[in-house]
């Protein structure tokens, strides 16, 4: 891979209550017309405000967790591609920086390149990684270029937790102009894969760029 740098109460009701009786009672004489009596209890009515409403319980949101501080990452997680593997620091050489170009160790692993980003709350540019893809041998990152989409998650284990990321674009470069590319530009919490194409392993490179996921 190549690159160089471009610094840019209520009331809830009443209650009502009532009792009517009526009772009649009567006797007949031969001599005297019938008596009626009558007596009458009085409708009693109560009114009683009700007690006013327990005030509903309050459910304050949910504080998102801190994100851990920036440090180095040590592993890479991308579930739709297969990749499950360690990361190993990488300094670029003074030469290689004046060459813009960065060729990582020849193994499976994925390698930070330690001179930019860290990934993480403080971050202050973006976190570049990169690996091999392999030529006629199955290998991690040749699924870089096949299997990952879109929308896919990576993560991120650092030394201070896990970050989740959410990929926003899968490009290819030719190799000879990746370093013109805007890639390169700081961007604080950006994260930047980089591997081979398969499909042109000495011509083009894969470039996958991902979001933190809380911010998609």
């Amino acid at each position: 891979m190549t690159g160089p740098r471009r610094r840019a109460a209520r009331w809830t009701g009443l209650a009502l209550s009532a009792a009517l009786i009526v009772t009649a009672s009567s006797a007949a004489g031969a001599a005297s017309p019938p008596t009626v009596t009558s007596e009458r209890q009085a409708v009693a009515v109560t009114y009683a405000p009700a007690q006013p409403a327990a005030p509903e319980a309050t459910v304050a949101p949910p504080v998102p967790a801190a994100e851990p501080a920036a440090s180095p990452p040590g592993w890479l997680t991308v579930e739709s591609a297969g990749i499950d593997q360690s990361i190993l620091p990488l300094t670029p050489s003074a030469e290689e920086f004046a060459t813009q170009s960065i060729v990582p160790p020849l193994t499976e692993d994925a390698y930070w390149l330690t001179s930019f980003g860290s990934p993480g709350s403080g971050s202050e540019d973006t976190t570049y990684l990169t690996g091999h893809s392999w030529e006629g041998k199955e290998a991690p990152f040749n699924r870089l270029s096949t299997d990952a989409e879109v929308g896919d998650s990576i993560q991120l284990t650092t030394e201070t937790g896990v970050l989740d990321y959410v990929i926003d674009s899968i490009i290819t470069l030719d190799k000879d102009t990746l370093k013109d590319s805007e890639i390169w530009d700081i961007v604080p919490n950006r994260l930047v894969v980089i591997s081979c194409y398969t499909e042109d392993i000495w011509g083009k490179n894969v470039v996958i760029t991902a979001s933190p996921a809380d911010s998609v």
